[in-house]
């Protein structure tokens, strides 16, 4: 291993050094100026967006292809879609309902809803244990459980029996209808 080491030579280790400060920087200043929205997991893209910028920033300095600025033009241009999608999403509906994937009830109160779990691809022991992740102790706490766009599965749930849930925070489950609200569902 020592041998292996020797054998790189101080000029490929400052091209390393150089690279990865320049890319580091580089999605420092591109994030400030996209915004933070370029990493978070709001959306596929935004997930597609933060694994790219990952394997960009490797193949950037561990390897001499592609060549730095080959690498912060790619970084550059990720940012620039990722903006560019961003932007469309908020001004078009249409263009949102096609590239997000709407968030889906899995579990209305007690009752687990066995089609969407088999649509979203999820096991009655992801919900359970999204269940106890929550720190849920009874079936009759939970009042819905929500398989995010983001892949992540949010439980909503309380104490006390008779809570019901405000429809906005609903509104756009597939799965869930607002006139539930009213009629007793939980």
């Amino acid at each position: 291993m020592s041998g292996k080491l020797a054998a790189v030579s101080p000029h490929a280790l400052l091209a390393v050094l150089v690279s990865a400060v320049a890319t580091y920087a580089a999605i420092l200043v591109f994030t400030r100026i996209v915004g933070l929205r370029s990493f978070s997991k709001m959306s596929a893209a935004d997930f597609a967006m933060t694994v790219a910028v990952g394997s960009l920033f490797a193949s950037t300095i561990a390897s001499p292809d592609p060549k730095l600025l080959l690498g912060l033009y790619a970084l550059a241009l990720l940012y620039i879609g990722q903006w560019g999608v961003a932007t469309l999403r908020r001004l078009s509906g249409r263009f949102s309902d096609i590239v997000d994937n709407k968030p889906l009830l899995l579990m209305r109160g007690s009752t687990l809803i066995t089609e969407h779990l088999r649509l979203a691809n999820v096991t009655t022991a992801d919900v359970y244990a999204k269940l106890r992740e929550a720190n849920v102790l009874r079936f009759e706490q939970v009042r819905a459980v929500v398989f995010e766009t983001t892949g992540d599965i949010s439980v909503l749930h309380t104490d006390t029996r008779h809570t019901t849930i405000d429809a906005e925070l609903l509104s756009d489950v597939v799965g869930w209808r607002t006139d539930e609200r009213e009629s007793g569902m939980p």
